[in-house]
């Protein structure tokens, strides 16, 4: 296995600039997932690792060489394709010794190799069955197993559970990490599911038109969102917004909402006045009677072992987990309560986050 290394990659089709100016790095044995919605880019950045799209401008370093213009069959990474791409008419163990046989290995060592892949993915009782015949998670288990044989320095992996039905795709997500988790593969995993990339990646790059939005680890990117469309994207239900307009300066420690003073994160730059956001993740607001930022009940979400309240404020409408004991009427007013240490600041004009003593954490942490 080897590192991966994007140097300001960029690819334009005419006018439309596709990814722009992407730079980081996988490290060896590291599970990174592209994230985001589609038409972000983030298929065509896989693409280019992969060597089948050429870059318009960047570089692209494999084990520390430069292969940005090199064929992808001279790159040696193995492509999981989310349509399996089997060949119909061979067995499972043909499909999986195909690379195998194509490079010219010798029938014993390809049938040693098929055969270790298939008890890896718990397939060997299958390997003489056709493949036309399988259930959706054995045809991306011998699609993973055609990738694996070869012993690859990288996996890249297009949306390989995306036509699997919701009880399969849950499977297979614990199963692509228990399997990273054995092989230890530096493995690039695009995805528009935020569960995927949270439950399974070591570093995640949440991507929005063309660019890299956050490239973090999971606890990262959900607690330390760098943009207001990163702090949207990841959660369920997102980070909440209010927004207010008012100026700040470093050093400030708390913000005024509807009239309110709310305790936040000490500020480390100064600000003009300028439409800000504060964001809250909803299981960080308690209601409390005693608070004088108050709200009214606008519905709430039955989870079982908790609930989700939405509540109307003069910032926005919000929403917060709170235990599923608790019964409350529409248009109840509570009060609403934060935890200053979770909460993060935006800047609405640009979308970024506030510098902070929260976010400084995170670049010295």
């Amino acid at each position: 296995m080897a590192d991966i290394r994007i140097d300001n990659l960029r690819k334009e089709f005419g006018s439309f600039v596709a990814v722009q100016d992407s730079s980081f790095t996988v490290h060896d044995g590291e599970f990174l997932a592209l994230l985001g919605p589609s038409g972000c880019g983030k298929t065509t950045t896989l693409r280019m690792i992969a060597g089948l799209e050429l870059p318009s401008s960047g570089k692209i370093y494999l084990d520390g060489e430069d292969v940005t213009f090199n064929r992808a069959s001279a790159r040696d990474i193995a492509f999981v394709f989310q349509l399996f791409a089997l060949y119909p008419h061979m067995n499972v163990r043909r499909n999986i010794g195909f690379p195998l046989l194509s490079q010219g290995m010798a029938n014993a060592e390809i049938r040693q190799r098929v055969e270790e892949t298939a008890r890896l993915l718990q397939i060997d009782h299958i390997l003489n069955r056709s493949v036309s015949g399988l259930a959706g998670g054995d045809r991306q288990r011998v699609a993973l197993g055609r990738a694996i044989v070869r012993r690859p320095k990288c996996f890249l992996m297009d949306e390989p559970l995306g036509t699997l039905d919701a009880e399969f795709r849950e499977i297979m997500v614990h199963e692509l990490r228990e399997l990273h988790n054995r092989i230890h593969a530096t493995t690039v995993y695009v995805t528009h599911d935020q569960h995927e990339a949270m439950a399974m990646a070591d570093k995640i790059a949440v991507m929005n038109h063309g660019v890299i939005e956050q490239f973090g680890t999971p606890q990262e990117i959900y607690a330390k969102p760098a943009t207001m469309y990163v702090a949207d994207f990841i959660g369920s239900p997102p980070m909440n917004f209010m927004r207010f307009t008012s100026g700040l300066k470093s050093g400030d420690r708390s913000i005024l909402l509807d009239g309110v003073d709310v305790v936040v994160p000490e500020i480390h730059e100064d600000m003009a006045e300028s439409e800000l956001a504060l964001g809250v993740r909803p299981e960080h607001i308690r209601f409390s009677d005693a608070s004088r930022l108050r709200g009214a009940v606008y519905g709430s979400e039955y989870l079982g072992t908790n609930q989700v309240v939405a509540v109307e404020t003069p910032g926005g409408l919000i929403k917060a987990r709170v235990p599923a004991n608790r019964s409350f009427r529409i248009g109840e007013t509570v009060g609403l309560e934060f935890s200053p240490e979770k909460l993060a600041l935006f800047d609405c004009t640009s979308g970024r986050a506030v510098p902070s003593q929260l976010y400084q954490e995170t670049r010295h942490g």
